[in-house]
């Protein structure tokens, strides 16, 4: 309590030392993500290489030793000294904040690293670092480490161990980077092949004919080596998004242009779905909660539609202007825009939020838009979107009206809910969560053993219609459904508004089992499908009962999975007892509170959205109509040998 709080209480962190103090600040978290971060900074320094045409081949190796190197025959960082620092170009990019080429126009036209921190985080956060550089006919190579001080008694972040040397000669140009991710400051430093490979598969969509290579020393077979490199760009991404939908048209639409200074390019095609599938990305980075680019795109497809509608006696006089969700069922669509001078809002920064972007995306859409649909040759896609709107409309109309029969039932907006919905006292939709549990055993177990200050519990009686295959009015017309659109408070559809939702958390519940599992895709499907904004603004979530109760007579353990059973029993000595639980419903009330959810103990995952394009796809061919692609999924990534755990103990 006497400590003094003067100058010298005011900690001034230099350099890169800030970043190891306070990694969360630059790439959001030590977790998973925040690895992945790492490596995102370094690879689109090249992909802003190849997008500003310096570049043609960019190759990422993940190796034995866990670090990571990337490489492009871009121009090769530079290497002559800085005149201010008095230290070579790479040492300068390595080791201080906020230093880049990527800070006026004059290096690159666009750019996705934009604040110049990417390269030097990568360096502060990495147990050693080594960059070769080809430029001038000679090959550099620097080395950077962080290492342990123990007269200052603290890691020293991305010291340089030697100086920019020349170690030998070289053809053409380039930049390589290796990394090890330190393991003092991440929970783990093993890259997931699947999220990079991704990842790096969308980037090659996104920037047509470059070669990118992904290969994986850790593993020992031919999926280790992959080639990503798409001549047709994002007209390629849109017709292998669509491969396992029923499209209406064979072409993909294509539009580009460029307006004062924003460049632009959108492909487009229609498919027999009932919901929209719009993936937006500005100077290659994903802007999953869209914005002004998305607004602009959308409103420009709803005028150029409606006029030609109007142009052709689709509509009549007296007929209203179909509305823009008419015209964007069954639409899928890339928009890719590439701009200077990016300002990002939202809770992630991914929504764009810049005015002159959507004042370039409607003047190039409508101009481009109704150039195609004027074409002769084109005249039959058009009549196809036309008519899809105009069936689109008729379903809508009629999911207005099924919306208004509720509501007029009663004036109470939880009427319907009485007897299901068993609400929570609180009144701050920040602090309160709504279980969505499986089964009224369950429920009645959740309504027991709950905290009811926060928490809200509703039990649903039945198995959810699957929203993939279904129109909006279908939906609606489902009891389940309608009973939790009503019980979060945000509308559907035109009616949407996050800013309603009355819980903050919502949880989905259900048993650990084939039928659990079913139930709990059908909902990530309808959330995915009708209530994106719960998932990209993070309120939605899975809860994980236990699957076995341990006890010896002395203590007792809930175990998550089979690798913790194992480990529990052994430190449980020879006399234990082993109870699966087959369902939420098997539990009392206490039980299900003390392991599901009591917020100080249970386990529960967030449900994110990595890559909004990938989980589109594999939406689609989990809970789509054909049954082909699913068949070929599940026997690609089912594990068709797994033994019982109990059986392989003996138990």
């Amino acid at each position: 309590m006497g400590q003094t709080y003067g100058v010298s209480s005011i900690q001034v962190l230099e350099g890169l030392d800030a970043v190891r103090m306070r990694p969360g600040m630059y790439i959001g978290s030590t977790g998973q993500r925040g690895l992945h971060h790492l490596l995102w900074e370094i690879v689109d320094n090249a992909i802003d290489e190849a997008a500003n045409g310096f570049a043609t081949r960019i190759s990422v190796t993940i190796h034995e030793d866990n670090s990571v190197t990337v490489e492009d025959d871009g121009r090769g960082i530079p290497v002559d000294i800085h005149p201010a620092l008095g230290i070579p170009g790479v040492q300068v990019v390595f080791t201080h904040l906020h230093a880049g080429g990527k800070f006026n126009n004059e290096n690159y036209r666009f750019s996705g690293g934009l604040h110049g921190v990417g390269a030097s985080v990568v360096n502060a956060l990495s147990r050693w670092l080594e960059v070769e550089v080809k430029r001038d006919g000679k090959l550099y190579r620097q080395r950077f480490e962080s290492v342990y001080d123990p007269q200052l008694k603290k890691v020293v972040a991305g010291k340089p161990v030697t100086p920019l040397e020349v170690i030998g000669s070289a053809t053409g140009t380039g930049t390589k980077v290796r990394f090890l991710p330190d393991d003092r400051i991440f929970e783990d430093v093993r890259m997931n092949a699947d999220i990079v490979s991704r990842r790096l598969k969308e980037l090659a969509y996104l920037n047509g004919g470059v070669t990118i290579e992904f290969y994986d020393e850790r593993i020992k077979d031919a999926g280790s080596r992959r080639t990503f490199c798409y001549n047709g760009g994002i007209v390629d991404f849109v017709k292998y998004l669509n491969e396992d939908k029923n499209v209406l048209h064979s072409d993909v639409i294509y539009i580009e242009g460029e307006k004062e200074g924003i460049f632009v390019q959108i492909a487009i095609q229609y498919t027999d779905s009932y919901t929209e599938s719009i993936f937006s990305y500005v100077n290659n980075i994903p802007t999953t909660e869209g914005g002004t680019h998305e607004t602009g795109f959308k409103s420009a497809l709803t005028k150029v539609l409606n006029d030609y509608a109007r142009k052709y006696n689709y509509l009549k006089d007296r007929d209203p202007n179909l509305s823009g969700e008419d015209f964007r069922e069954g639409i899928t669509a890339v928009i890719s825009l590439k701009m200077n001078n990016v300002q990002f809002e939202g809770q992630t920064k991914t929504k764009l939020g810049n005015t002159e972007a959507r004042v370039a995306l409607e003047a190039i859409v409508s101009e481009q838009l109704g150039h195609y649909l004027e074409q002769p040759v084109n005249s039959e896609t058009a009549k196809l979107i036309i008519e899809k709107a105009i069936k689109a409309a008729k379903v809508r109309e009629a999911a207005r009206k099924a919306r208004e029969i509720a509501r007029k039932k009663s004036s109470l907006e939880g009427a319907p809910l009485v007897g299901k919905l068993a609400s929570c006292t609180g009144r701050d939709p920040r602090l309160n969560e709504l279980f969505i549990v499986e089964g009224e055993s369950a429920g009645g177990s959740a309504k027991q053993g709950r905290d009811r200050r926060f928490q809200a519990i509703l039990p649903l009686r039945g198995k959810p219609l699957n929203a993939e295959k279904k129109r909006l009015d279908q939906v609606l017309s489902n009891e389940e459904f309608a009973t939790i659109i009503s019980a979060l408070g945000t509308g559907i559809g035109e009616d949407f508004n996050l800013a309603n939702l009355k819980y903050h958390k919502v949880i989905i519940l259900s048993d650990a089992d084939q039928d659990g599992a079913h139930i709990r895709a059908i909902l990530l499907t309808f959330f995915f499908r009708y209530m994106k904004e719960l998932i990209t603004n993070g309120h939605l979530y899975i809860g994980l009962p236990p699957l076995y109760r341990v006890t010896d007579g002395k203590r007792e353990e809930y175990v998550y999975n089979d690798e913790e059973l194992k480990r529990v029993v052994k430190s449980m000595g020879k006399r234990y007892t082993i109870q699966r639980y087959k369902g939420l419903g098997e539990m009392n009330p206490e039980q299900l509170w003390e392991t599901t959810m009591n917020p100080q103990k249970r386990k529960i995952i967030q449900v994110t959205v990595e890559d909004a394009a990938e989980a589109d796809r594999l939406v689609t061919i989990l809970m789509g109509d054909k049954v082909q692609p699913r068949k070929e999924y599940i026997s690609a990534y089912a594990n068709f040998n797994k033994v019982d755990v109990l059986q392989e103990m003996g138990v």
